[in-house]
């Protein structure tokens, strides 16, 4: 039945808002809560009582008296639950237990052939299993996993396609929530490492940025006013395909150009190969091509500036149409950052408006390669916290 405007409705949501005051500002009193969100005390004291009755919130001693009674402090109880985070790569798969607050419990990490959707699915389900398996006592248990795919992603979490893995049609949550037994939320994975990087990383204080994910492909994720942008048809941040040489190299989906056919690991990979020709074994790990970098390798060090002069153009773009607060550089290409920077750099200089890369903070991410599966941990956290705080009649 829809939902209308009635007093259940209004407590849902009220309870919502003391909820994310109190998890912005712990320790915060109740007197504290009623200023921030402008809910009378009375209100806000019974909202609370909810809370804790729901064990979201406790209460953790007393603050500083400005007269009458010393108040008392409320901070959110981030260990009453845990939540599985995917990042399911074209290669390798990473997985992390998180409680609720998205702080990391334990990592798991292995690669894999991509032989066949059910040999990766296998090794997906195995994976949260044993990340469930290691997670500590607590009230709710292991609440959901969030599952960051490289492909585009519908709605209801549907794999329509995903190129570098070959899938298409592929209903993950379908195929993966009974038989794990929790609920499974997928979402593509530049989407899910930009809200990593927005909840836990850089973009905590920042209310527009664009997270670049760059590996087998390159994609982005989209937030504007803290919230991700999805576009008309929920498909945006296809970034990697747009042309940057129009007589360029001929792309799996169909154009020419495509900005990460110059730019990726892939391409990486590739340049570094041809550098190295001279009787030398081609590096075949983005590891290999930084070791060959540190020790001096004047072919390899051409070829990771010739990438970061790619990378430039793209993010130049970037800058030119939505002149975001911030753009983070995902996944393991961080590693080559003290070869990439100075080259784009140069490019956003030269090919970007001045007005518009005046506020533009350029970064790679400082999650280490974790933003995805951090980001779509914090999908199944924040679906659990919707519910949690779903008023009762």
């Amino acid at each position: 039945m829809k939902r209308t405007g009635d007093q259940y409705l209004v407590k849902e949501i009220n309870l919502s808002i003391v909820l994310d005051t109190i998890r912005r500002l712990e320790p915060v009193s109740r007197s504290e809560i009623s200023a921030a969100t402008g809910l009378n005390k009375g209100t806000v004291s019974n909202l609370v009582q909810v809370l804790i009755g729901r064990n979201l919130v406790e209460e953790v001693g007393t603050g500083q008296s400005s007269g009458g009674r010393k108040p008392v402090l409320l901070r959110f109880q981030p260990g009453a639950g845990h939540a599985v985070g995917v990042d399911l790569g074209v290669n390798y798969i990473r997985i992390l237990l998180t409680d609720l607050a998205g702080r990391i419990v334990d990592e798991w990490v292995t690669a894999h052939r991509n032989e066949s959707l059910d040999a990766v699915l296998d090794l997906v389900k195995d994976g949260i299993r044993r990340a469930a398996g290691r997670a500590p006592a607590s009230c709710y248990g292991v609440i959901g996993a969030g599952i960051g795919i490289p492909g585009i992603v519908d709605p209801s979490g549907n794999v329509l396609f995903a190129p570098n893995l070959g899938w298409r049609n592929v209903d993950l949550p379908r195929l993966l929530s009974a038989e794990l037994g929790m609920p499974v939320f997928v979402e593509n994975e530049a989407n899910a490492g930009a809200i990593g990087e927005l909840h836990y990383g850089s973009g905590r204080d920042i209310a527009d940025l664009v997270f670049v994910s760059i590996g087998a492909g390159i994609g982005a994720g989209i937030i504007i006013d803290r919230a991700i942008y999805k576009g008309a048809a929920g498909f945006s941040g296809e970034i990697g395909h747009m042309t940057i040489h129009a007589d360029g190299k001929p792309c799996r989906c169909g154009n020419r150009g495509c900005w990460e056919l110059y730019a990726s690991e892939s391409a990486m990979l590739a340049l570094a190969a041809e550098a190295a020709a001279d009787g030398k074994a081609a590096p075949a790990t983005l590891e290999a091509v930084i070791g060959l970098a540190r020790a001096g390798d004047p072919g390899v060090m051409d070829a990771l500036r010739a990438i970061g002069r790619n990378l430039g153009i793209g993010v130049a773009g970037i800058i030119n149409i939505f002149n975001p607060g911030q753009i983070i550089i995902g996944s393991r290409m961080g590693m080559a950052a003290e070869w990439l920077m100075e080259p784009l750099l140069a490019e956003v200089e030269s090919r970007s408006l001045a007005y518009s890369r005046e506020k533009t903070e350029i970064r790679f991410s400082a999650l280490d390669g974790r933003s995805t599966a951090l980001g779509a941990s914090h999908l199944a956290i924040s679906a659990f916290l919707r519910d949690s705080t779903a008023a009762l009649p």
